[in-house]
């Protein structure tokens, strides 16, 4: 009986590694793609540790873009969220490589806040077209 999906998004899912962000955004063969707000940068690699999550996320909103931070973390909380309800697009393609793991930092490029449900939809498109690489 398969397992049913977890939406949950725990700390050991949430980029914390200075490494592991050198790799993603300083020459360690980060590629991305662009869905206006959104722009995805992604790293397939191999998993270092032994049950480590099979995908590891990051966001981040410029403060140029906005100032106030109640904005920025509005923002960081629309995205998150769309990413834990989705997450099993990438997730499960990944389970055929095994010992590889995805890290995706999503990176906010407008001044304008967007509905929940915009943010959702680019958020699976990314998430799908990340998908179809794998």
């Amino acid at each position: 009986m398969p397992d049913k999906p977890q939406f949950t998004l725990g700390k050991d899912e949430r980029i914390s590694s200075f490494h592991l962000e050198n790799k993603l955004f300083r020459g360690g063969g980060g590629r991305s793609m662009t869905a206006f707000p959104l722009r995805m940068v992604y790293l397939i690699d191999d998993c270092e540790k032994a049950g480590e999550p099979r995908a590891k996320m990051l966001v981040s909103v410029p403060k140029r873009l906005f100032k106030h931070a109640v904005d920025r973390n509005r923002v960081k909380r629309q995205v998150r969220e769309a990413y834990r309800l989705n997450k099993q697009i990438v997730i499960e393609p990944m389970e055929r490589h095994e010992g590889k793991t995805a890290a995706v930092a999503f990176l906010w490029l407008d001044d304008k806040h967007h509905s929940s449900a915009h943010i959702h939809r680019k958020v699976k498109n990314l998430l799908t077209r990340l998908a179809e690489k794998l």
